[in-house]
């Protein structure tokens, strides 16, 4: 039997790897989770520096395991341009070279010499977190958890990395004979799928592939269970299950009081005629990098756009988080929700968050002290979820 998991996360430490502005490390804080964070755009660190979030500036291809000796824990979400599947079919091929990538590193090969060759070099990217991990299992010290996240066509890259991970240690386990009542060795067991944040008190419908793994001598991980109901056009939000709570409005988000109709700055397949639109008691579209652009039309008729307050409320971030530098609105559009990733967080450790004390977090403030660190506030409580039991 493993032991039971704490009621708080205190005591971990996590090292996120292209942190942006801060939706997994802001996530973190509200449970107690030290963080160090990676990002190389000067413009997210901007806002990092303002949040007060521990970062360094730099290519996460530059470090490793080894320059963090004290996390325990794996996160990350790289970029995903290069292989999302659409278009002319070059994202198609750049998945299937980042598959063949994902075999040949778990079998040991260093395919770095190759990834330099790539025409986009953002391709490789993808592959930072499996090197990572694989580094530090070489050095035995494997990470407790693990978990990545990005859009819904990199699904099958975090299905290759669980096979990968999962096969770590899988030679010595079936070479070796098990002495009577000796206890098996840990070993990742993982998860992955796609998640719909609304189902998670986001104010957004916003579908995100998740992987989650944990080194384990027995539980196997899950994603976590939807608290909300999910968004489906024409359906009011009162109807579905009942043991599920109502999805969030982007007027309850925002705050603004006056009704309001969103119409979105790009059109469906590129047509400017069809641009979607959503209503203040719905929840907002997908919020990209250019949701400054989006127009939010009153009942006078006149419009006007989201502040960034209001931007990153649609994504949970505290409404005084200290956005900084350029491209903020790209910078909002980039980050996972930090509701989300506190689900996602205590799932990694067999917990779910208790909502009222997410509630309470989702809607105080965000503020650093004199020497620019986040104001330490009581890590949120987390309760035992049912874990599936198999034995290795």
């Amino acid at each position: 039997m493993t032991a039971e998991p704490p009621n708080t996360l205190e005591q971990v430490h996590m090292v996120d790897l292209f942190a942006g502005p801060g939706g997994l490390d802001v996530a973190a804080h509200w449970l107690g989770v030290t963080v160090d964070g990676v990002e190389w755009d000067g413009a997210a660190c901007e806002t990092r520096k303002a949040a007060g979030l521990s970062t360094i500036h730099a290519d996460v291809r530059d470090f490793g395991p080894r320059n963090f000796p004290k996390a325990t824990v794996l996160a990350g979400g790289p970029p995903c341009q290069t292989y999302t599947v659409a278009g002319t079919g070059a994202g198609r091929r750049a998945l299937d070279i980042v598959l063949d990538y994902v075999k040949r590193m778990a079998t040991g090969e260093d395919v770095r010499p190759e990834l330099k060759e790539l025409d986009d070099e953002r391709t490789g990217l993808v592959l930072e977190p499996l090197r990572w991990a694989l580094e530090a299992w070489q050095d035995n010290r494997p990470y407790e958890a693990i978990v990545l996240e990005q859009v819904p066509a990199v699904l099958p890259v975090w299905v290759a990395f669980k096979e990968a991970l999962e096969s770590l240690g899988r030679e010595t386990l079936e070479g070796s004979e098990m002495k009577e009542g000796a206890r098996s060795q840990p070993k990742y067991r993982a998860v992955c799928g796609i998640l719909h944040t609304e189902e998670f008190g986001v104010p957004q419908t916003r579908k995100r592939a998740i992987l989650i793994a944990r080194l384990t001598d027995g539980e196997v991980p899950k994603l976590p269970e939807p608290t909300h109901r999910r968004y489906r056009k024409g359906v009011e939000r009162r109807e579905g299950d009942i043991s599920l709570r109502e999805w969030v409005t982007m007027a309850e988000a925002t705050g603004i009081e006056k009704p309001f109709k969103v119409v979105s700055n790009y059109g469906t397949g590129g047509d400017p005629k069809a641009r979607g639109e959503r209503k203040s008691v719905e929840p907002s579209a997908t919020v990209t990098g250019k949701v400054m652009r989006n127009r939010l039309v009153m009942p006078d008729g006149s419009e006007t756009r989201f502040t960034l307050p209001e931007a990153g409320r649609l994504q949970t971030f505290p409404k005084d988080y200290p956005w900084a530098g350029k491209d903020v609105g790209q910078q909002i559009g980039n980050a996972i929700p930090p509701r989300l990733a506190v689900h996602v967080l205590a799932a990694a450790f067999g917990r779910k968050p208790i909502e009222e004390d997410l509630d309470s977090a989702v809607s105080g403030n965000w503020a650093v002290t004199r020497d620019s660190r986040p104001i330490e506030t009581v890590p949120l409580r987390v309760e035992a979820e049912q874990l599936d039991i198999t034995r290795l």
